[in-house]
């Protein structure tokens, strides 16, 4: 299994979840976020909860079965895309073993 986490710009969230539940893959978990980067708008909008951040983001998080982080990957870099700088990063890590908060038990399946 695989976890693919998307930075992205909030406003492009709801086009990308649309695609990804077309696609099949209902188990998707959202968060908004602040970070710094790398990018610096020419007029940026300093964050209000923290003095460092001046950027505002969404985060995507999805496990999934490792043939289909390609699929996934594609359509938030399609879907994600403004052809500006800033327009994030997905980050693809292996997932060792998940655990059901409920009963506590390892869970093979996610």
């Amino acid at each position: 299994m695989k976890e693919v986490k998307a930075i992205v710009k909030k406003f492009k969230v709801n086009d990308i979840l649309t695609h990804l539940l077309d696609a099949g893959f209902p188990n998707i978990t959202v968060a908004t976020a602040e970070g710094t980067g790398s990018f610096k708008d020419i007029d940026p909008s300093l964050s209000t909860h923290f003095s460092i951040t001046d950027s505002e983001v969404a985060v995507i998080c999805i496990i999934c079965e490792n043939g289909d982080v390609e699929n996934i990957v594609n359509i938030i870099s399609r879907y994600g895309r403004t052809g500006n700088p800033g327009d994030g990063l997905i980050y693809v890590t292996p997932v060792e073993k998940t655990f059901r908060v409920k009963t506590g038990l390892e869970n093979e399946e996610v």
